[in-house]
């Protein structure tokens, strides 16, 4: 009897025990299926604890099923959610660089090359702002697939964010192969594509590096590969171009004369220079452009190429801009003398500087800081201003104008000519681009685009300056075809603002001799 007793004793501690452990993983998973799981993937909670515990089956092994699998299918959703991207269905961000991390490790074990390539869509943004963003994601889609079907089963493609996507072709065998596909996936994204009843054509820029070669971690192969795509950008995007070590030079660069920049407008290392322009009919001086100089205490003098374009990029052109504005009307207030002629000066805007909101006011602003008469005011802008939002650009014109500012368009003829914005916008000036000044004399094709050009100003009431003339040839062919004013190295070259108060002290006969003193071909155009 004792023997019996200690028999059942035996069997029921376990018994018990595995009907605990079964209640307990009966609450967990209870919990769990409202909360955030902490179990593998993989995981499944068996429907038996043990034999032990088997009397307990019959009860709960139903119940169980069903939980686990409503626990399975949440763990799935919740691990695809965090690992790929809900929109286009690709690997997101984090998923890549796991993805990334071991091809890499691969690639360095195996003696091979992985190439990873960088795709970002060309003006996306202005895409999303006309059709909106809900059109704007149905082309992420779209464009995702097409992606994908460029590429091999064992490749990867992944949405970095945005309107970035990233490649992984392992097991390059030369970059000419790299060259292929992203070749192939210019072609795809370019073929148009229907949203909706509109036809959009897209264009991608494309940053390519051989790892691990070009780098070796997942931090420097995404760095590397988003200098090489800025790269293709800048070069006009619809391209790519492969990562190579200068370009990160070049980056350094950048950033250097990006902080420079800051500093330098503090430090007044920025300043202008005037280049006068003239009355072909005269000989007269009429006016001046202000033209933008930068000489650092690091890195020199810095040509207007590099850190304008730079400075429109990084927004730093506004309070640039504004500078240079104040700065020239307050001078070319001192130029206004009773014996004299008024001297206009002309300002360049950027397109970032045009589309800024407040263009209006910071110009009435100005003239009203300075004692500027407006009309002595002449802002340049390019034809690019009138491609996107023309509506607005033309609002814009029309409130400058009504101030009596006067208005040009610089190097007209090699952006967006429109004959429309012509008859449409109060513009007052035309300038002839330097490319056709150029040749004007040799290439006849020059020759009559600039005869168009200042026969169709004339006939809408526009005044007419060619800029870039060098040679007594050119300007006589100009004042041959009836071309109002030119300005160039031929008359000129740009100076400092108290050599051209002087200048415009001396007499007619003076002028000449003094400017051959002065125009030094150092100076920077």
């Amino acid at each position: 009897m004792r023997q019996e007793t200690d028999n059942a004793k035996t069997l029921l501690f376990p018994t018990l025990l595995g009907a605990a452990l079964l209640l307990a993983i009966a609450a967990i998973q209870h919990h769990f299926i409202s909360h955030i799981p902490l179990l593998p993937r993989n995981f499944i909670i068996p429907a038996t604890v043990g034999a032990t515990a088997g009397f307990c089956i019959g009860l709960y092994h139903r119940r169980l099923s069903l939980r686990e699998k409503t626990l399975q299918e949440a763990y799935d959703g919740l691990w695809r959610s965090a690992y790929y991207d809900q929109l286009t269905g690709l690997p997101n961000r984090s998923l890549l660089l796991d993805r990334l991390r071991q091809a890499t490790a691969h690639a360095r074990r195996q003696g091979e090359t992985l190439g990873v390539l960088l795709l970002d869509i060309d003006r996306f943004k202005r895409i999303n702002e006309t059709l909106g963003h809900s059109l704007g994601d149905q082309l992420l889609s779209l464009l995702a697939k097409r992606i994908a079907t460029c590429l091999r089963s064992s490749d990867t493609v992944a949405r970095l964010g945005g309107d970035e996507f990233i490649l992984l072709i392992p097991d390059i065998r030369h970059p000419d192969d790299m060259a292929l596909v992203a070749g192939k996936i210019l072609e795809s994204v370019a073929e148009p594509l229907e949203l909706e009843g509109h036809e959009v054509f897209c264009s991608c820029s494309i940053g390519i590096i051989m790892a691990p070669l070009d780098g070796d971690d997942d931090e420097v192969i995404l760095k590397h590969a988003d200098i090489a795509m800025y790269k293709a950008k800048d070069a006009g995007g619809n391209c790519y171009r492969f990562y190579s070590w200068y370009m990160n030079q070049q980056t350094v660069e950048r950033l250097a004369m990006e902080a420079n920049m800051q500093r330098g407008l503090e430090r007044g290392d920025f300043f202008l220079h005037y280049q006068p322009q003239i009355d072909l009919r005269s000989g007269r001086v009429v006016g001046v452009e202000a033209l933008l100089r930068w000489q650092t205490q690091e890195m020199g003098r810095i040509s207007p190429n590099l850190f304008i374009p730079l400075a429109e990029e990084t927004g730093f052109i506004i309070p640039l801009g504004e500078w240079v504005l104040k700065t020239a009307c307050r001078q070319a207030v001192t130029w206004q003398l009773p014996d004299q002629p008024p001297i206009r000066v002309a300002v360049n805007l950027s397109i970032r500087q045009f589309r800024q909101k407040n263009l209006v006011a910071m110009v009435a602003e100005t003239l009203a800081e300075t004692g500027l008469n407006p009309h002595l005011l002449e802002l340049e802008l390019t034809e690019s201003c009138f491609v996107e939002r023309p509506d607005e650009a033309m609002a814009v014109l029309h409130e400058l104008s009504a101030m009596g500012v006067k208005l040009s368009i610089d190097d007209f003829g090699t952006g967006y000519s429109s004959l429309a914005y012509l008859k449409l916008c109060p513009i007052n000036h035309l300038k002839i681009a330097i490319h056709f000044v150029r040749d004007i004399t040799t290439n006849p094709d020059d020759a009559a685009i600039a005869e168009a050009v200042i026969a169709m100003a004339h006939a809408m009431g526009i005044c007419v300056i060619a800029e870039g003339i060098e040679t007594p040839e050119q300007r006589m062919f100009l004042e041959l075809k009836r071309c109002d004013l030119a300005q160039g190295f031929l008359f000129a070259r740009p100076m400092p603002a108290e050599s051209f108060s002087h200048l415009l002290s001396l007499s007619e006969v003076d002028r000449a001799q003094y400017l051959e003193s002065i125009n030094s071909p150092l100076d920077l155009p």
